[in-house]
């Protein structure tokens, strides 16, 4: 059943400064579905393989799936030279996203244009992040490329060849699908979406993608070379750089162990709603374990997914280097960080997340050689089944 109301996202008014003029005026009313769709959230960290994932999602053509929305929010309302650290910079991205992401869930697209800038001119804008990771956005009737038989673009082209996205066709867009599925890397905790866990009109569920921090820590040193350049300094010297940023490292640890240590404790809120999964299993057996997340979310495993996890788990290494590619062989991606780090490093960093790799079955290295020995797994054989 299909009723229409104002959208109860619509007001958020916990937002500081001239943003919250716009914010909390009334928006635009939007139908809602009161049926029992469900939707996904990827809750992941930065160079977790939630692109990877994503595409799990963005393939199945009943899903309407969204890279990164969040990252508007944050791009808007936390100043870049704070990158969001402080408490109150965090109640402000928490709040404000979790009223985007309910919007975004109802297929609300306007209220994303709060934090687009320039603002979109008649619902229509070229400034959406990362549209070209999202299927339905560069495909008909979102984007109908003149002269083109393409039914669906690659990321490059949907950007070049689509023009500016009509915010109102994608809505949509969205609305003809049974599910929205959204990926983010700015929610640090599963507890700070209990309010959409709990709201029944969501029927939301939780896909919490963790890595090995040490393997994080690996691709995040190489794929932000300037932020992370004092860790590859200790790589290059051996010696550790006595002002190193270890929250670069830490706070991956602490988000994932509190995360982590909710939903293994199984609080009725997430009964249904929650299931870990970890980047190493998914990297080697990536049908067995999609099958295992779609039997968790009740949907139908499409054809489409399982041809593209068969195209691209076992992929020309030379086709993944874009840092947000997700063309790669899995397996090797996943132990690809054991030759990227010193032991030093690797030490350090275990004393420093021994808590979380416990807790996640994470093996200790404990010399050079077992660190490089690749037939010694460093990942323990762990079932960590869904809350249901």
């Amino acid at each position: 059943m299909v009723e229409t109301q104002p959208h109860e996202g619509a007001q958020p008014c916990n937002v500081p400064g001239r943003l919250a003029e716009r914010l909390c005026e009334e928006g635009p009313t939007f139908a809602y579905n009161l049926s029992r769709k469900t939707h996904i959230l990827i809750l992941a960290t930065t160079r977790s393989g939630s692109s990877f994932v994503g595409q799990l999602f963005n393939q199945h053509l009943d899903v309407f799936y969204l890279f990164e929305p969040l990252y508007h929010v944050q791009n808007t309302l936390i100043p870049r030279f704070t990158q969001g650290k402080s408490p109150a910079d965090r109640r402000v991205m928490l709040g404000a996203s979790r009223d985007l992401l309910r919007s975004l869930y109802d297929c609300d697209l306007y209220f994303l244009e709060n934090y687009i800038k320039p603002p979109p001119v008649n619902h229509t804008t070229d400034r959406i992040f990362r549209r070209g990771a999202s299927r339905v956005l560069c495909s008909r009737p979102v984007c109908d490329p003149s002269g083109s038989a393409d039914l669906v673009l690659e990321e490059g082209d949907c950007v070049r060849k689509c023009g500016v996205l009509n915010l109102t066709v994608a809505a949509e867009a969205c609305r003809e699908r049974s599910h929205v599925a959204i990926k983010t890397v700015r929610v640090p905790e599963v507890n700070d979406l209990r309010a959409l866990v709990e709201d029944p009109r969501l029927n939301l569920k939780v896909i919490q993608l963790v890595r090995d921090p040490r393997g994080i820590l690996a691709s995040r040193s190489e794929t932000f070379r300037d932020t992370y350049r004092l860790w590859r300094l200790w790589y290059g010297t051996g010696r550790k750089p006595y002002n190193l940023d270890v929250t670069q490292l830490t706070t991956v640890c602490e988000d994932f162990s509190n995360s982590v240590s909710t939903g293994l404790t199984r609080p009725a809120w997430l009964k249904g709603k929650y299931m870990l999964v970890r980047y190493e299993d998914l990297a080697r057996n990536p049908m067995k374990k999609t099958e295992e997340i779609y039997g968790f979310l009740g949907i139908p495993l499409d054809s489409h997914v399982a041809r593209w996890i068969q195209n691209n788990t076992r992929g020309d290494p030379t086709l993944g280097k874009h840092k947000y590619g997700t063309v790669r062989n899995s397996a090797a991606t996943a132990e690809k960080w054991r030759f990227r780090l010193s032991y030093d490093i690797v030490a350090f960093a275990q004393n420093a997340c021994q808590r979380v790799l416990a807790q996640l079955g994470y093996k200790m290295a404990t010399s050079e050689e077992e660190l490089k020995n690749p037939s010694i797994s460093l990942v323990e054989e762990r079932d960590f089944r869904p809350f249901s």
